[in-house]
């Protein structure tokens, strides 16, 4: 990470002032003025555990109010994405078991409750793997639609040779599945809607009522009951294949919903993957890592 002060009158390390800003807001601090109440309350072990250093008196003052204001203003919050997600990624392992494919979904969301720490709200795109629910880099966007023109650059960084990317309809985007599976050597799994008409027709169209349910999943909670089945379908090239590129398998998921109290909703969405039928099976589709809702 580079540090944004200057050379001179450094007291507290960028590191440190950095660990005690994440510390106070994982104890709940959503402003600086909270995260300065957080470290002047900080313990002696706390404090040093976190890279303050002790004065040569021996005695120890937590950062000030105006010098976390200072650093937090200064810092390159790109830089600090990129260093943080890169540290996470070599913590990491490629799954929860060697033969485990790692599954990363590529999600963006408004930050909640940093309203006191910038102007407005903050729209943050994620890559983020479904494991050990890892962030592995961030950026913010400023607004849902201009997610897609930073999913590329949002993975670049990453290692993703044999990796497992889901995202929903909004970044099937042909260009950017076209450069994730020829460059980055991955697989994904993508939602297809309205906003590719001529793949969407092509997966309605193919013969699902020839095809048995493959894999049922039912769930309880939230006041609700919710079952999903599952059909799939090879479309290699020379079965006819779609217009979306690498696309391998289509999926039909039927999703029936009923809320207490309410009439009972249906909905059939249409996913495609680059992995074959020889690389996943129906079961595998309907666990969470490999939803992309």
């Amino acid at each position: 990470m580079p540090d944004p002060r200057a050379g001179r009158g450094r007291w507290y390390s960028l590191t440190a002032i950095l660990l005690v800003c994440a510390c106070a807001a994982m104890s709940g601090a959503r402003s600086v003025d909270e995260i300065a109440e957080w470290a002047a309350r900080a313990s002696d072990h706390v404090l040093t555990a976190v890279g303050v250093r002790r004065h040569p008196l021996r005695w120890r003052r937590s950062p000030s109010r105006t010098t976390i204001g200072r650093v937090l203003a200064a810092v390159d919050g790109g830089a600090l994405d990129r260093a943080v997600g890169a540290y996470l990624a070599g913590q990491d392992p490629a799954g929860t078991a060697p033969q485990q494919r790692q599954v990363i979904a590529v999600d963006g969301r408004s930050l909640r409750g940093s309203a006191r720490l910038s102007a407005g709200r903050r729209h943050l795109l994620s890559a983020v793997t479904h494991h050990r629910a890892l962030t592995l880099a961030q950026a913010e966007v400023g607004a849902k639609t201009n997610e897609t023109a930073h999913f590329r650059p949002l993975l670049e960084p990453l290692d993703l040779d044999g990796t497992l990317v889901t995202f929903d309809a909004l970044h099937s985007v042909q260009a950017n599945v076209t450069w994730l599976v020829a460059t980055k050597k991955a697989h994904y799994i993508s939602v297809i809607k309205a906003n590719q008409p001529t793949a969407y027709r092509q997966l309605a169209a193919l013969p699902w009522a020839d095809i048995a349910v493959q894999h049922t999943t039912t769930s309880t909670g939230h006041g609700r009951r919710e079952s999903r089945s599952i059909k799939t379908c090879g479309i290699a090239d020379q079965l006819g294949g779609i217009a979306f590129p690498h696309a391998c398998l289509a999926i039909r998921v039927h999703r029936r919903r009923r809320q207490t109290g309410r009439r009972e909703s249906r909905e059939t969405v249409y996913d495609v993957t680059s992995l074959d039928a020889h690389q996943t099976t129906p079961a595998d589709l309907a666990t969470e890592p490999f939803r992309v809702r």
